[in-house]
């Protein structure tokens, strides 16, 4: 059941968010953000309402789980309510075998593109930084700074509260002055309050260093996905978004894994904060020098003159 769903959720984001960037290719940064602000929005709702109904039902967990599914088949109506609204005329897919030789030919140019490789790269450092942080940072507050849950839960939902709010608003502005700008700033950004948050004990100081690590992440990952469309042909609009969402969850995976590994030596939480800054720059230094954005596909020429 839990692959079923992990395989479900792995189809349906990439498609998505391909959907969104081929329906508003001059405004995919900030729709693409507005989707993933979204799907946030309802995985941080999703625990508080699945443990109300728990307490309103004695743990009933047949109840919670038909309620889910109840939430999930509206999705799926107002999906195909969605789908027939679209007139887009219907292609035919054919045989099995050449719809895999299709696959892994589009699986081989994307690894040929230098360009999608880097973006893919960045984004898998920025999820590697964040999936350390959201495990590690809790362990910092509470070990070494000795603050209350409620003060650890104020300044780790600060950053997934500004995460929320500013990823559209970060995307928007993508669109209007390109991807670069807020990529390099972004990791900059992420990079020297990553550095601060070590040596800070003051509440207050945390609790800003946690909303602007969101800010400097948001300000990536808003472009990241509108610009790895944009590399890629029309053709692999989809792929290239599967492929990224794949280093998304690479990244976050190792997180943890090595940040624990660096937790075990001397260095501790210093070590572990500064490694995290340390890939922010080798990733910024990667995309300065690959000079991506002057590798967008020709389909992108004209509708990004103005944000170039």
């Amino acid at each position: 059941m839990r692959f079923y769903h992990g395989f479900a959720t792995a189809i349906f984001v990439p498609v998505t968010e391909a959907t969104i960037a081929e329906r508003f290719p001059a405004k995919q940064g900030e729709r693409i953000s507005l989707f993933n602000s979204a799907t946030a929005i309802g995985r941080g709702i999703a625990p508080f309402l699945g443990g109300y109904i728990l307490l309103l039902t004695s743990y009933s967990y047949h109840t919670l789980y038909l309620t889910v599914g109840v939430v999930g088949t509206t999705a799926l109506f107002i999906t195909l309510l969605f789908l027939a609204e679209g007139k887009n005329p219907t292609t035919q897919v054919g045989d099995s075998k050449k719809v895999t030789r299709r696959m892994f030919q589009g699986w081989y140019e994307l690894a040929k593109n230098r360009g999608v490789l880097v973006v893919s790269f960045i984004q898998a450092s920025q999820y590697y930084v964040y999936g350390g942080v959201e495990f590690f940072l809790v362990g910092y507050l509470s070990e070494v700074v000795k603050i209350d849950p409620l003060s650890i839960g104020t300044i780790t939902g600060s950053q997934i509260v500004a995460l929320i709010i500013l990823r559209p608003f970060m995307g928007r502005v993508s669109d209007k002055i390109g991807r670069k700008i807020p990529i390099i700033l972004g990791s900059v950004i992420s990079c020297l309050l990553l550095l601060a948050f070590p040596f800070t004990t003051q509440f207050p100081l945390l609790v800003l260093l946690s909303i602007g690590y969101g800010l400097g992440f948001a300000m990536v990952i808003s472009s990241t996905s509108p610009l790895i469309s944009e590399l890629a042909p029309d053709t692999l609009v989809g792929t290239s978004m599967g492929f990224l969402s794949t280093m998304m969850d690479v990244g976050q995976t190792l997180g943890p894994i090595i940040s624990g590994l660096i937790l075990a030596t001397s260095l501790q939480y210093v070590g572990i904060f500064s490694s995290f800054s340390l890939l922010l720059v080798i990733s910024g230094a990667i995309f300065i020098v690959s000079g991506v954005i002057k590798q967008r596909h020709p389909r992108n020429n004209k509708k990004n003159l103005k944000t170039k």
